[in-house]
């Protein structure tokens, strides 16, 4: 192979990277398929055997599902990461993570390309590119969609149709569904075709992940979910004792629990970083339940105004996340401050999963800042009561002037 036209390409086996895995080779380029296995439902042998059938010099799908979760999942629930105060950000963390893979092949191919599928209107073409050029400053990216020699050429699915019939590429055999998804192990993403208009309902079925609510069990499931250091370290069943310990296998229990009681679907528009509105359905069944119970133990064991500060970390991180931005400086500073606010956000929260709703059961901590003996209305403890008249006058000063001046603006003084 030529290194000079040696490209690397995300390819997923579809209609859209197959015809431009062809277009690259017409276009004299050598081509490396690439797909990065983050635990979506797909044949991979089945991708790999069309891609080498339509010229591919070879396809490399690294497994990078235990690197996802520890590396980037794990991050985004010490960060309660939740874009726009509600979509989870399983799309924007398994980016970097796939931009990441994708770059290592790129170098030990030696290939000076990369390239992908992303449309010129979402924010999947930032975050594959900033985290290419991020991690290898010199390579080139080739973004078809944002080519007028391809867009031009190919306006429509029509177009692309028209192509693999001439170019001996395999067309779905099944009928395309009316919208788009992304999935991976943390959620799937549904957006596209009938759901554009903000105003449709979900088609019934649409969810894969989870079951509707009104079929899910009757009977409610606890479990206990432990952290050290903001991260989950077990899972248990009360049920049925069901343990899980290793980053993956908890997560993927998760998920597992998540789905069977109709937990983590959501339906929003939200704002793409190109600067237009979308709509969307997320469902994260795993992520959500794992949320909850970190929100929890981390207001069990935080001061509360580190918590006012973290907060505020957390919104910025979720925020660079959705941009494209994890291997920035500014988000390494961000995941760094983060990390240390987690030092003592270690403990276990009992969960009742039932309907789609996770219900906080309880929360334990040997690092807890909560001290029942003060607290306690049958208990004085430390604390002398007396010491809140002065509290409350200090505190009303202010207000007390705020009111003073109302009153003079309002007479005319």
């Amino acid at each position: 192979m030529s290194e000079s036209k040696r490209v690397v390409l995300a390819y997923s086996g579809g209609l859209d990277t197959s015809c431009i895995l062809v277009w690259l080779i017409e276009q004299g380029y050598d081509v490396i398929a690439f797909c990065a296995n983050i635990g979506q439902d797909d044949d991979f042998d089945a991708a790999k055997e069309k891609a080498l059938k339509l010229g591919a010099k070879k396809m490399i799908i690294p497994d990078v599902k235990s690197e996802f979760v520890e590396e980037f999942i794990w991050p985004g629930i010490q960060a309660n990461a939740a874009y726009e105060d509600r979509y989870l950000l399983g799309t924007a963390l398994a980016r970097p993570c796939i931009a990441r893979a994708m770059i290592k092949v790129a170098v030990g191919e030696k290939a000076q390309f990369v390239a992908h599928g992303a449309t010129g209107k979402g924010n999947d073409q930032i975050r594959f590119e900033l985290g290419a050029y991020a991690l290898h400053p010199t390579i080139k990216v080739i973004s078809p969609w944002r080519l007028p020699e391809f867009y031009n050429r190919f306006q429509g699915r029509a177009d692309l149709f028209k192509y693999a019939q001439e170019h001996g590429i395999d067309l779905p055999v099944t009928p395309k569904a009316p919208w788009s998804m992304d999935a991976n192990l943390m959620h799937i993403s549904y957006e596209s075709g009938v759901l554009e208009d903000p105003a449709t309902h979900a088609p019934p079925g649409i969810y894969q992940m989870t079951v509707d609510p009104e079929q899910a069990p009757e009977q409610a499931e606890k479990i206990v979910i432990s952290f050290k250091s903001g991260l989950p370290v077990s899972v248990k069943n009360l049920g049925d004792n069901t343990t899980k310990t290793d980053p993956l296998g908890i997560f993927s229990y998760m998920n597992e629990l998540g789905g069977k009681h109709a937990i983590g679907r959501i339906d929003i528009v939200e704002n793409r970083f190109i600067g237009m509105k979308s709509r969307g359905l997320y469902e994260t069944p795993g992520g959500t339940i794992l949320l909850a119970a970190h929100v929890d133990i981390e207001l069990f064991t935080l001061d509360k105004e580190v918590r006012k500060i973290k907060r505020n970390l957390d919104i910025t991180f979720s925020e660079q996340v959705y941009k494209g931005f994890w291997f920035s400086p500014e988000c390494e500073f961000t995941r760094s401050c983060i990390q240390k606010s987690q030092d003592h956000v270690t403990g276990s929260v009992t969960v009742k999963l039932y309907k789609g709703g996770v219900y906080i059961l309880g929360r334990e901590s040997p690092l807890s800042l909560y001290n029942a003996e003060l607290v306690s209305m049958d208990v004085q403890g430390d604390y002398e009561p007396t010491d809140a008249g002065g509290f409350i006058k200090i505190n009303a000063l202010r207000l007390q002037e705020y009111c003073r001046l109302r009153q003079n603006s309002a007479s005319g003084k």
